[in-house]
């Protein structure tokens, strides 16, 4: 279900996607009655997050996948260059249709998928909804053709004013670039007189830009957004990663290999004082934008959690409900409870999503989970605190 602390942001985003916030109310509700009442079994999932390409066109610098540390540069490039079909993608959603979970088309940077507008077209012919996550720098040149096949939100992620932004994304003119495609976005809902597809906005803390988050929220002004979301930065140490990794070796013989990309030798250069001043400032602000934080930390909680990797949070529940409510789908077509856990429950291109879902991989993954609460490292994960 919905954390408490979450409430008033859900009831926010409701007021802008109703029918799809009382959708996702009753797939949580039949989730969260399987996580208390069955051994390993779940509901259908609310969402289904397609990772169409491992590929990147930037080099974030706080990417697990692609920055400084990323994971993914260790991967060989013949797993890299791995993609679903387009028969793979049309097989899982007429596999998926009667249940309608949302769709998240996420990367890597899903604009280099040839045949997006495609997938977008098949998901929305099957009547479910459909976003994507984008660093925008294809977007101009997307725009059109992603809002003709009927794509319901975009979110962009931002991570500061233009100068912060393009130093982070290690290349130049990513801002304006972005900038440019979220103008034509607004000019193409203008000429066809729709509120579609929604802009929304997320942007990671960091040490680069957290003194600066006033300026980021009025970057989101100018591209029209509906509303920007401050997530915490991602991060490990070496200790905990090592530890979660032992463990999970003993539980599932698998690594957690994708997590390394998470891993620092210090904490955040961010002073918590500063940035909960901050905070206050930016979700105090005047402005069209919907400004929120996310996971919604106490004080006392954002001092914790930036100035050590011990972390566990007070004001939410020490357990994960994830693997319950989403599902993961790789471009070698293998299903994760988890999106950087590298434990595969099934492959869509060898048995079906329903079979999958609720297999036994899955359920012993899940009945584990439950027994455990969580693992090391999922007080760093967005989705332990989601549900």
């Amino acid at each position: 279900m919905i954390p408490k602390r979450n409430i008033i942001r859900a009831a926010r985003k409701a007021v802008t996607r109703p029918g799809y916030a009382l959708d996702a109310f009753q797939k949580r509700l039949k989730s969260s009655v399987t996580y208390g009442l069955c051994n390993g079994y779940s509901a259908y999932p609310e969402t289904i997050s397609l990772f169409l390409t491992y590929r990147c066109n930037l080099r974030c610098r706080m990417c697990g996948q692609w920055g400084e540390k990323g994971s993914s540069h260790t991967y060989p490039p013949e797993e890299l260059k791995k993609q679903l079909s387009l028969d793979n993608i049309r097989m899982l959603l007429d596999d998926v249709a009667s249940f309608r979970p949302a769709f998240t088309l996420f990367g890597g940077e899903p604009l280099i998928y040839t045949d997006l507008p495609e997938v977008i077209r098949m998901i929305k012919a099957r009547n479910m909804r459909c976003n994507v996550i984008t660093n925008g720098v294809l977007l101009e040149k997307k725009a059109e053709s992603i809002m003709d096949a009927g794509i319901d939100e975009i979110i962009f992620s931002l991570d500061g004013p233009r100068d912060i932004h393009d130093e982070i994304r290690g290349t130049p003119n990513t801002f304006d670039r972005a900038m440019a495609g979220f103008q034509k976005v607004a000019g193409l809902k203008k000429e066809r007189k729709t509120s579609r597809p929604l802009v929304n906005i997320s942007s990671t803390i960091f040490e680069m830009n957290y003194l600066r988050m006033d300026e980021i929220v009025r970057a989101a002004e100018a591209m029209s957004a509906a509303s920007i979301t401050f997530h915490h930065l991602i991060f490990l140490s070496n200790e905990i990663y090592a530890r979660h990794d032992r463990i999970f070796q003993n539980y599932f013989s698998c690594s957690s290999h994708d997590w390394a990309g998470f891993v620092r030798e210090n904490t955040p250069d961010i002073i918590p004082e500063k940035l909960i001043a901050m905070l206050k400032k930016v979700t105090s602000l005047k402005t069209a934008v919907d400004v929120s934080v996310y996971p919604n930390l106490t004080d006392s909680e954002i001092v914790k959690y930036y100035t050590s990797f011990d972390f566990q949070p007070e004001s939410y529940n020490n357990r994960c409900m994830s693997p319950w409510m989403v599902a993961y789908i790789f471009p070698d077509g293998s299903v994760r409870p988890c999106q950087s856990l590298n434990y595969s429950i099934g492959n869509i291109r060898d048995d079906s999503f329903k079979q999958v879902w609720n297999g036994e991989s899955a359920s012993q993954f899940r009945r584990t989970l439950k027994k455990d609460k969580c693992f090391p490292v999922c007080t760093r994960c967005t989705e332990f605190y989601r549900y």
